[in-house]
């Protein structure tokens, strides 16, 4: 069995005006109480062997280098050093990703850099409230091929309020010039909460689908594999750590927010900064919510999570006698293909996921 071991770092220089992550601006004095707390919980986990490791946030690369050194004593300490893992994520921002943590982090095991770029435009940019210029993305990214990193991801996002085909287009050619091996590339969402939600800014739906269509377009072009609804990898740099989320793998979550699936159960930490911190401090659990799903429920989700694989998943006959006539009714529609036992999206259904993936969640229709 593959697990993944998640930890999450909820610092931010500047909290950006789209998201909805569990993150916190202004809070650096917290990051040392934060991690003695890290330290409290990974000693209550149970040992296991994982196999991916990915550190993000908020912004990892945030953190001192004694306290990137600190992370990375409590991970060695209860579950094995950097090196041990396949595949071992560190998520960085232009702005705090120095030459000196970039050698750093490579020293100490780390073997993938997952970099926010999000537009190559500084208009974009600054409207979205990033705190980095296209040309400190360019200085961070040629920093961390300096310091060996041969695994780099970026993301980009599409559907950024004043964004047009032509600058989105640009970004995508000036980022696949560069030839990191792995491209996240996101539709923008408002969601409640965000200061974009709180502006009453809007999505263009059609013009981010186009944008998609775009980048799907060019990309394979250039010698990307689209395996994932939003994800881009050059052969064989398939992200190890997603892949098993999507394979409805075990994994482990670790901090403020972080989510863990083990023994079918599903469980959520507190997204409070402060409550977290004072749980491990007082020997209280951070878990606030918590489910097992069993029976169809458990099989629709393993079904949804692998639909979201471009390459299609093999249908078990548990999944077509539970799921068959949904199948059936989304090949009709044109969202769903099928070849032998395997199912997979179509172009059309990529772009309209969402409505394919209703099927498989309770409560579920009688058709």
């Amino acid at each position: 069995m593959r697990r993944g071991l998640y930890l999450h770092i909820p610092f931010c220089k500047q909290k950006c005006k789209y998201c909805d992550f569990a993150s916190f601006a202004g809070q650096e004095q917290t990051i040392n109480a934060y991690l003695e707390a890290l330290s409290r919980e990974a000693a209550l986990c149970e040992k296991a062997d994982y196999h991916t490791l990915y550190v993000g946030g908020g912004t990892p690369s945030l953190l001192t280098e004694m306290q990137i050194e600190q992370l990375c004593q409590i991970i060695s300490k209860h579950f094995g050093s950097i090196v041990s893992f396949e595949e071992s994520t560190f998520e960085a921002n232009p702005e705090s990703l120095t030459a000196s943590k970039a050698e750093l982090l490579h020293a100490l095991g780390f073997n993938r850099l997952s970099m926010g770029l999000q537009s190559f435009n500084d208009a974009e940019l600054k409207t979205i409230g990033r705190v980095h210029t296209a040309r400190q993305f360019l200085t961070a990214y040629e920093t961390a091929r300096k310091s060996s990193f041969t695994n780099l991801n970026v993301d980009l996002i599409a559907g950024l309020p004043g964004q047009t085909e032509v600058s989105f287009k640009e970004s995508l050619q000036t980022l696949a010039a560069l030839e990191p091996e792995h491209l996240s590339v996101y539709g923008l969402q408002i969601e409640e909460g965000t200061v974009f939600f709180k502006q009453g800014i809007e999505c263009d739906e059609d013009l981010m689908r186009t944008l998609l269509e775009q980048a799907h377009d060019f990309l394979t072009q250039a010698g990307y594999h689209h395996y994932e609804i939003s994800n881009f990898a050059k052969p064989g740099k398939e992200a190890k750590h997603n892949l098993n989320y999507w394979q409805n793998g075990e994994y482990l979550g670790l901090g403020c927010a972080a989510a863990s699936y083990q023994g079918g159960e599903r469980r959520q930490n507190t997204p409070d900064l402060a409550a977290y911190i004072t749980c491990m401090q007082t020997g209280k659990t951070p878990v606030v919510f918590s489910e097992k799903l069993e029976g169809k429920a458990h099989v629709g989700e393993t079904l949804l999570l692998g639909l979201r694989q471009l390459d299609g998943v093999e249908i078990t006959p548990e999944e077509q006698f539970l799921f068959g006539k949904e199948i059936d009714k989304n090949i009709q529609a044109g969202l769903l293909t099928k070849a032998d036992k395997k199912v997979k999206l179509t172009r059309e259904g990529l772009f309209l996921a969402n409505e394919v993936f209703r099927c498989f969640v309770a409560p579920f229709e009688e058709l």
